[in-house]
């Protein structure tokens, strides 16, 4: 019951919980997708078109941390929407930014990998890393493009609680006009990725069984760790988002929608989740990135003692 000494504590619990591991997870995804995004571009050998690709999804991963795990932070920790108006409005546009972008990247490297795999020869002309270039620029264009839509879609809205005003950032269109907008989304940005995932990737096994790759040939079993690493990615994506989408759907048809607090935060921690496990998928199951990573922190640590040693000879030299 509102307002009750129960409440309270369990307002109170909840904040703390829902703070810790929003932050949490945020930290780690942040740091992670980071060194993906450095590591690629400051290697040489890593600049590949798959590379491209985990770039731009890295890029769209922390997009959706700092424009959604970090003000929900905010959220739990002052009650009340602090970013603004404009705030409402750009925060809601990069969070969708960051989730299409996200689905298309995926998309993308997908398809490039059963060209890759299943047409070893176009793949020679189509999967190239100027293309792939191309290719990211397009979804990042269509992408932004799209989601202008939500400038006008959002507003910040005041409700009065207990005499207290409370600013939330929310839809300002009806239930009745937001329905199809999310359906819409939902197909594009959801099902159809899972649905054309689902059928290539059934196509790369089918390659892939009945005509095993090499191990010592070229190196060619790498496009096999690096087609299952991706196809991890794919399930997570499909898995981690499952809670939230169904969620949504499921209401849309409920006269009074189920909004169960810890429930929410499950399927939130759920969304953040994803767009920061996919670093760890890297140094699980590629060795070039789980190399490219360790010199990474190598050469960090490095500058960090180069540094403490030129701040330390600096305080011993004697003043003039």
């Amino acid at each position: 019951r509102p307002g009750s000494p129960n409440h309270s504590n369990t307002l109170v619990e909840y904040k703390a919980i829902s703070v810790l591991i929003v932050f949490f997870i945020c930290a780690l995804g942040i740091v992670g997708n980071v060194m993906v995004i450095l590591v690629v571009l400051t290697t040489k050998h890593m600049r590949t078109p798959t590379n491209g690709y985990l770039v731009s999804l890295a890029v769209a991963d922390l997009m959706v941390l700092i424009a959604a795990g970090l003000p929900s932070i905010a959220d739990s920790l002052f009650g009340s929407w602090i970013f603004g108006h404009a705030g409402c409005l750009c925060i809601t546009y990069f969070q969708y930014l960051g989730i299409n972008a996200s689905s298309c990247s995926i998309t993308a490297f997908t398809i490039e990998r059963y060209i890759a795999i299943c047409h070893p020869i176009k793949a020679q002309f189509l999967c190239t890393l100027s293309r792939a270039k191309k290719i990211i620029f397009g979804v990042w264009v269509f992408t932004s493009l799209y989601c202008v839509m939500w400038f006008y879609l959002s507003d910040i809205q005041q409700v009065l609680y207990r005499d207290v005003t409370i600013i939330t950032c929310a839809y300002k269109v009806s239930r009745n006009l937001y329905l199809p907008i999310y359906f819409f989304d939902f197909g594009i940005f959801f099902v159809l990725p899972l649905t054309l995932a689902t059928v290539l990737y059934g196509l790369i096994a089918r390659i892939l069984f009945l005509n095993p790759l090499p191990s010592d040939k070229n190196g060619q079993d790498n496009f096999s760790k690096v087609t299952k690493m991706l196809a991890v990615v794919v399930i997570l994506f499909a898995v981690l988002w499952m809670p939230y989408r169904s969620l949504v759907v499921v209401n849309s048809f409920l006269q009074e929608a189920y909004l169960d607090t810890w429930f929410l935060l499950f399927c939130r921690t759920c969304v953040y989740l994803n767009s920061a496990i996919n670093p760890l998928i890297y140094n699980a199951m590629s060795q070039k990135f789980r190399a490219a990573f360790r010199r990474l922190c190598h050469c960090g640590r490095n500058l960090h003692q180069l540094d403490r040693a030129a701040r330390s000879a600096k305080q011993n030299q004697p003043n003039c």
